[in-house]
């Protein structure tokens, strides 16, 4: 690329905030329900079951669905809406079910309200009355799994029941004024055994790093053989000119700017991810969430950019030559004047059209571009940062997913991952794939932490394995993206065994990945050159190398 665009350290600063921003999680977008501790005992053997429930009003079909949650007894609802049987829906009297009804319900599905009394005493009120289901209107918006008593020693309810929330409950109700006549049909539709889109998310995240890790090789293959044998012949020093005390800044040319994370660096990056991820956990606002989507958007369009020009000029070198200047931007070239253009009206549609059903895709985009150049601009310098920063992330993930909640009575990083639920913003800083196969919609999700920390770690062993002249199965790189891969597998695995509440990835990425790599070393030898590698480089360098972390 001429010298004449902008450099690329002018996004470092909006990178290494937005890396901060890379939440370590993997979790499906489903409905869900509170668990309770529930007694099994015969006639109360059902498995709990998220059910759609389809509405008319006086014979017009409504175009959203609302969701309940079946009883561990009662009779099992159909798979198929078409194995499903409309029936009038009316509210019982008394409301809460909890003693014999004042009117017959032949028929009719009962709705009643949660009340003091037991679950299955309902069930029995509501079908000796005739009903031909019951619904439970919760006093809360979650779903809460209604089980047996211990005096339920032998229970025989023959009718479906089923909870749902508060707000679908108000919903029927004001649907039901003025003498409405209101129709439901309930059903229970199964999920796949194999969630294929899980599979796409995974190509997405190995493909994110693979292409991050090769990227130079992909775009200029000849200047990267160059610079690698100049780096393996002569002169390491040029990799490592600071002391590994912070965060530390070099050029391989005049327009790309690197980033070494040092150990110091590493532990600073995961504590200040942890503060803020505290302040997004108690100050969550959807002005709070657009300032973090501008901040995307930005990284996004100079990640698209970068790589727009990149791929153009590895087969037109000449359209970088004619330049232009511009009031405030400075010199750049046409073509890169071009391409900011494109980049900026895409980021821009994508953020009026974000909320709409296909803009997946479009965050997807900016959020792949995005992450590939921070592969290029932050590196780890070793196995010992690596070692330092991963088993800090490690923690750190664990700590937020799955011990917060005894803390904070939350998952503090699934919270913030969900955004601002009033305002139905959410944060970006994530990948999303609708799971197009699954009746129930939604999505499979990966955050961006779960690409980013093994990401560094891969393209640290490209690196090594380029510079050392490795064949493929005799290196690293190889051998830490299949174990990368495996990570993703187990992380999806340990979702579906945990009905699709969040994982902490890292848990184990890690594992298959840092832990893959040091085994390597030790059986080859090589640990230690791998722990200390370019620190002794390092050491002859002055202090005023090193850069203050940013």
């Amino acid at each position: 690329m001429p010298s004449s665009d902008p450099p690329r350290h002018r996004c470092s600063t909006a990178l290494l905030f937005l890396l901060l921003l890379g939440f370590s999680f993997a979790a499906a977008d489903d409905a869900s329900w509170t668990e309770d501790s529930t007694l099994e005992s015969p006639g109360c053997t059902n498995k709990f079951q998220m059910v759609k429930i389809l509405n008319w009003v006086d014979g017009v079909e409504s175009n959203d669905f609302l969701t309940g949650l079946t009883a561990q007894f009662g009779e099992s609802l159909p798979s198929d809406a078409g194995q499903g049987v409309r029936s009038p829906v009316a509210f019982v009297r008394p409301l809460d079910s909890c003693s014999n009804l004042s009117s017959r319900l032949d028929g009719s599905i009962a709705l009643s309200i949660r009340g003091n009394c037991a679950f299955t005493e309902k069930a029995k009120h509501a079908e000796a009355a005739g009903a031909s289901a019951l619904l439970v209107i919760n006093d809360k918006e979650d779903l809460d799994e209604m089980g047996c008593m211990e005096k339920d020693t032998s229970l025989n309810v023959s009718i479906p029941v089923l909870m749902i929330s508060k707000s679908s409950g108000d919903a029927l109700n004001k649907s039901m004024v003025d003498n409405k006549s209101v129709e439901l049909l309930l059903y229970a539709p199964s999920r796949p055994a194999v969630d294929l889109t899980a599979g796409l998310l995974l190509l997405m995240a190995v493909g994110t790093v693979v292409v991050a890790s090769l990227w130079s090789d992909l775009t200029d293959p000849d200047q990267a053989n160059e610079s690698y044998s100049i780096l393996a012949k002569i002169d390491l020093k040029l990799i490592f000119s600071q002391e590994f005390t912070g965060v530390g800044t070099r050029k391989d040319d005049p327009e790309k700017e690197i980033l070494d994370i040092s150990v110091t660096g590493a532990v600073f990056f995961i504590v200040t991810a942890s503060i803020f991820l505290l302040l997004l956990f108690y100050f969550m606002s959807s002005w709070f969430v657009w300032v973090l989507t501008i901040f995307f958007c930005i990284g996004g369009m100079q990640g698209m950019h970068n790589i727009i020009t990149a791929v153009l000029l590895r087969k037109w070198r000449h359209l970088g030559r004619r330049s232009v200047k511009l009031p405030l931007l400075g010199t750049m070239s046409w073509m890169s004047l071009l391409v900011n253009i494109f980049c900026l009206a895409f980021a821009v549609f994508w953020f009026v059209k974000r909320h709409t059903s296909y803009a997946w895709a479009g965050q997807d985009i900016l959020g792949i571009c995005l992450m590939i150049t921070a592969l290029q601009v932050v590196r780890l310098p070793n196995i010992k940062v690596a070692t330092v920063l991963l088993c800090c992330a490690f923690v750190y993930d664990i700590f937020w997913v799955f011990i917060s909640p005894l803390i904070f009575h939350e998952s503090v990083m699934i919270v913030v991952a969900q955004g601002d639920s009033s305002s139905g913003e959410s944060i970006p800083m994530l990948l999303r794939i609708p799971r197009f196969f699954d009746p129930w919609g939604g999505y499979d999700m990966i955050g961006f932490g779960d690409i980013l920390f093994p990401g560094l770690l891969i393209s640290f062993a490209s690196r090594y394995d380029k510079i050392k002249k490795r064949v493929i199965s005799s290196g690293y790189f190889l051998w830490l993206t299949i174990g990368y891969g495996v990570g993703l597998l187990l992380t999806y695995l340990g979702l579906y065994l945990m009905d699709g509440h969040g994982q902490p990835a890292l848990l184990y990425i890690v594992p298959c990945t840092l832990g893959l790599a040091v085994i390597l070393g030790l059986v080859r030898g090589e640990l230690k050159e791998l722990w200390n590698y370019g620190i002794e480089e390092s050491e002859s360098n002055t202090p005023e190398d090193t850069l203050p972390v940013a």
